[in-house]
């Protein structure tokens, strides 16, 4: 304290020294110099005794008052101490809700540097300082789940734990038995595959669990609107520093604690931390406190940024949130159910087998290497019928793993994971996994217009005024003005003029962007002027139902008030009992005028254009009570004067026709829901292809919102699948078509961008938000986020969810086909030699060759155009057709007989022992699955080889499998139980496995029927 004492009097002396040079210059009087050296001394005695009292203040351990703390912000020599204690009563003050000691808002703003229009300075020295100060706008996340935890996890499913188990009795007694040079192939082999199947597992899981990580980073990065140095820019939420001045609209997120500055018809959902579902109402006066993680209901405003990051309420509960990324998607339950069924049957043939081998063991029924019978009931040693009873069993538990194809949870979580990395490459971000793979079943697409099928790129092209098209520069003088008022007042957009004379900045909606624009450069409308002429009395913000905003003005200048509406033409027009000629004259609205300015509206939306009318009314009052009912009241909507009508086109994104035509070339049906009028609706819906522009539209397929919503049940019913376009309608609407076309068995995807919209976007099947203007709101209802909002990425979208749902059905087909074959092999020779042909560490290879390099082979193969010329798969098909039995059981009859045949004709017809017969039969045997993996790349195609050589994993996969299968066969045979094979007979295997392939292409030429022929598998809910 001594030093900065000492410092602070330096500095105070200094400036005596300063002001007393310029006393003894200053021609004054000797009583005028007398004066102010007294002032001087009584200024440096107050503010030497203010140093000491704030530097005492400092050492107690609570302030005596909030701005004294507060001030050590904008003092760059205090310590960081000060900082943190600061930090501290604001982010208490707004969990408090208690500004008591604080002065007010605007106080507040001035103790954090904080200009409530222009706001803070903004450049990298002021952010760092206050960053310092108050912290980051970030919180503190969970740890994420490490490999170790999916490892204990993969662990712990039931197979492993039996594998584990039999793996360490064989390991056991192959020592016993064998000694610690050869006893431990069979139970280390089983250690070896059952560490693989769980490494690659847990591996998959966990890069699951990081890519997860990686999006919710990603979705959580919302931009901001913020002013900084008097321009309105948009930032990071992760930016936003304590002092800033945040722009507010419905829908948006609240991105840190603190106080509402000024705004209309504010109101905060605070359900997200307290709990209420009630709208809490905000204002600057009675309740200015803003919550961060809190959603703006409806209105729009200002805030000042008080408190960030773990400061916040928001922040400390997110950081003690962990994210669980384990979801189940519907495909992984039903095929959970399968590989329960499947293991049910293999469980069931491995009893027999079990049952049949220790019948013929214990009857003397088989023999050892010698040809000797191995159980004759008298000179058996004990240890020898154990041995012999422990290799049955094994033999019977190897059994039931093969049969369990546990790869294919496996499969779904790397076809998953491989397609929501490619989505987001496609401007896809996915939210909810589920999404993949039920996309791939849409059957209807329910699409937005604005910015999905159109630019969202505003222009006004056309203006209307007193029922004729005209110049700007011919529009009276108080008509122009009236213009500037509903422009300038009427509006949720900003501009800024930088003041290097650049190119005026346009804020807000693209609509409200083209408005202003058109004013500015057009009309020649200057904001600041205005602003300092008239004064904002009440607000009505744009409604989606009623399509129009408004806005009451009180003149400064004159004693009168004005009420100004924008919105909709036909509803605006609706509301005007006279209209203004571009003389400024105003004359009533007859029928023929009405009918004529709906014959102007509807012209304007035959070419494609969105309509917006304004209009007005001049109150005035005599006294400050009329001004006071005018404020408070509801705005009038009755007998105003139309202004004009303005045109702005928004064309047609280039690949948006395209893309649906590819849409309903699959079989899906597009639906436009949009609030534009019927005409712009059917323009824009022709253009995009989704009406046709060669026929006449039919009846019942252009519908508004209205109409529809007053169809009984039954007609809805009858109608819901004709209707190509709804225009006028509101997100009521919308939820009542998507719960429509869902009881009418159809899979739904809907798009939307509004906070409106989040009940039909959580009622759809998928739903998908916009990235862009899509509100904050909308996109935490969605499941996945159209990042760049165009209507081609959610044709992508569904191509992607139909590769999904198509790799898991190649994988299936794959798996299933050595699931039958081992099993009817393994059974078929126990049974009736007593033996099975196939060990436990060869089935073991078989059994990894599918589990997991089968699925890392399958799983990544990217979509083909041949996906969009399939029918939508629906919500009733099930998951095995009767294209995948056509192609899996011949396949698999085919090994069961090859093999079989080599097991009791091999010997003779190859003049082979006994151990080249059983590695024939081995080398046969996976060979076989390496050849029918190139079948299982298509499910129809005949040509299995198009397009290899872009999927260099599934290349390199092949290749990988073989040099192993050869490594397994020439140097691991005391390991794999095998012996080496000479050429001719390695021409053997390969030539008994290749026949997969014609086999393959000549069954791909049967049709197949429509309908399922083993209708017990719905029974099993498969």
């Amino acid at each position: 304290m001594a030093s900065k004492l000492k410092n602070s009097t330096k500095v105070y002396y200094g400036g005596i020294q300063s002001v007393l040079l310029a006393i003894s210059t200053s021609p004054i009087t000797k009583s005028q110099r007398k004066w102010r050296v007294a002032c001087i001394v009584i200024y440096v005695s107050l503010s030497m005794a203010k140093r000491v009292v704030s530097s005492k203040a400092k050492v107690r351990s609570s302030p005596p008052h909030a701005v004294l703390e507060i001030e050590s912000f904008l003092d760059d020599d205090d310590d960081d101490d000060d900082a943190v204690m600061d930090q501290a009563r604001l982010a208490e003050m707004i969990k408090a809700k208690n500004l008591d000691g604080f002065g007010g808002i605007a106080a507040v703003a001035k103790l954090l540097s904080t200009n409530l229009e222009s706001g803070i300075d903004g450049d990298e020295e002021d952010l760092m300082r206050r960053r310092v100060d108050f912290g980051s706008n970030t919180y503190v996340r969970a740890k994420p789940k490490g490999l170790v935890y999916f490892v204990v996890e993969a662990f712990r499913d039931t197979t492993i734990l039996i594998l584990l188990a039999c793996a360490a009795l064989s390991l056991a007694f192959g020592i016993r038995e064998h000694g610690g040079k050869e006893g431990w192939y069979e139970g280390g082999s089983i250690f070896v595959a059952v560490f693989l199947v769980v490494a690659v597992s847990a591996a998959s899981n966990f890069r699951q669990e990081r890519q997860f990580d990686k999006l919710s980073k990603i979705s959580n990065n919302i931009k901001i609107g913020v002013v900084r140095q008097g321009r309105r820019q948009h930032v990071s939420i992760f930016d936003a520093v304590v002092g800033d001045v945040v722009f507010l609209n419905t829908g948006d997120q609240i991105p840190a604690d603190g106080l509402f500055v000024e705004g209309h018809s504010f109101q905060v959902d605070e359900s997200s931390m307290t709990g209420e579902s009630d709208h809490v109402e905000v204002d600057s006066k009675r309740h200015p406190f803003l919550l961060s993680g809190s959603k703006v209901a409806d209105g729009y405003g200002k805030m000042v940024v008080v408190s960030v990051g773990m400061d916040t309420a928001w922040g400390e509960m997110m950081s003690s949130i962990t994210r669980d990324s384990n979801e189940q998607t519907p495909l992984q339950e039903r095929l959970n159910r399968l590989t329960s069924t499947i293991g049910k049957v293999g469980l069931a043939v491995a009893f027999f087998v079990l049952l049949v081998m220790l019948i013929r063991y214990f009857t003397g029924n088989t023999e050892d290497e010698n040809g000797l019978k191995e159980f004759n009931g008298v000179d058996r040693d004990l240890n020898d019928v154990f041995n012999s009873v422990l290799r049955i069993i094994s033999t019977a538990v190897t059994i039931v793993v093969v049969a369990i194809p546990e790869g294919l949870p496996l499969a779904v979580t790397l076809t998953l994971a491989y397609s929501m990395k490619r989505m987001m490459a496609d401007q896809a971000m996915v939210r909810k996994l589920s999404a993949c793979e039920t996309m791939g079943s849409a059957t209807v697409i329910c699409t937005d217009k604005t910015g999905t099928l159109t630019l969202n790129q505003m222009k006004v092209t056309k203006f209307c005024l007193g029922g004729k098209e005209i110049r700007q520069d011919s529009i009276a003088h108080n008509l122009r003005e009236l213009f500037y008022q509903g422009v300038a007042f009427n509006t949720t957009g900003s501009i800024y003029k930088p003041k290097s004379g650049n190119a005026v900045e346009y804020s807000g909606s693209p609509t409200e962007k083209a408005i202003l624009s058109w004013a500015v450069e057009d009309l020649g409308m200057d904001v600041e002027k205005l602003k300092q002429s008239y004064t904002v009395l009440h607000v009505e913000t744009f409604n989606s139902d009623k399509k129009r905003s408004g806005v009451s003005l009180r003149s400064d200048i004159q004693n009168c008030s004005y009420v100004h509406w924008k919105g909709a033409a036909e509803m605006v027009l609706a509301m005007c009992s006279s209209y203004y000629q571009h003389t400024g004259e105003i004359k009533a609205m007859s029928k023929d005028k009405m009918t004529e300015f709906e014959n102007i509206i509807q012209g304007m939306a035959a070419s494609s254009l969105r309509c917006i009318a304004f209009a007005c009314k001049e109150i005035q009052y005599e006294s400050t009570s009329n001004e006071i009912t005018i404020s408070q009241n509801n705005l009038t909507e009755e007998n105003l004067t139309l202004l004009g009508i303005v045109g702005m086109k928004d064309p047609c994104r280039s690949g948006a026709k395209k893309a649906i035509e590819s849409c309903k070339f699959a079989g899906v049906a597009i639906k436009m829901i949009t609030g534009d009028n019927i005409f712009t609706a059917k323009a824009i819906a022709t253009e995009c292809g989704i009406l046709d522009a060669n026929q006449h539209v039919a009846s019942g397929e252009v519908v508004e919102g209205a109409e529809f919503r007053n169809y009984t049940d039954e007609e809805r019913r009858l109608k819901i699948k004709n209707i190509k376009v709804m225009a006028r309608s509101s997100p009521l609407d919308k939820l009542l078509m998507v719960r429509c076309l869902k009881q009418a068995g159809e899979v739904v995807a809907v798009t939307g961008d509004g906070t409106n919209d989040a009940p039909a976007l959580k009622e759809a099947d998928v739903g998908l938000s916009m990235g862009i203007q899509g509100t904050e709101v909308a996109k935490e209802s969605s499941d996945i986020v159209i990042l760049d909002d165009n209507f081609s990425s959610v044709a992508t979208v569904l191509l992607w969810g139909r590769c999904v749902y198509n790799n898991i059905q190649k994988f299936i087909q794959f798996q299933l086909t050595v699931n039958v074959a081992a099993l009817v092999i393994n059974f078929i020779a126990a049974v009736s030699a007593g033996d099975v042909p196939l060990t436990a560490v060869q089935l073991l290879w078989v059994n990894l060759i599918m589990d997991t390099l089968g699925a890392l082979a399958l799983a990544t193969e990217r979509p083909t155009k041949e996906l969009m010329h399939r029918p939508p798969v629906g919500r009733t098909e099930p998951l095995i057709t009767n294209i995948m039995w056509r192609n899996l059981l011949p396949q698999a009859l085919y090994q069961i007989a090859v093999l079989l045949f080599l097991q009791f004709r091999g010997r003779q017809i190859f003049e082979v022992n006994e151990q080249v017969k059983n590695t024939l039969i081995f080398n046969t045997f996976v060979l076989c699955q390496i050849f029918n993996e190139f079948n299982a790349r298509s499910l129809e195609k005949q040509n299995v080889f198009k397009g290899i050589h872009r999927n260099k994993l599934f290349v390199g996969i092949i290749g990988v499998t073989i040099v192993l299968q050869f490594v397994m066969v020439e140097f691991l045979k005391k390991f794999a139980d095998t012996v080496s094979l000479n050429l001719w007979q390695w021409g053997i295997c390969v030539a008994f496995a290749a026949v997969s392939w014609p086999i393959g292409w000549v069954m791909k030429l049967v049709p197949v029927l429509d309908k399922p022929v083993l209708n017990y598998l719905r029974m099993l809910h498969l």
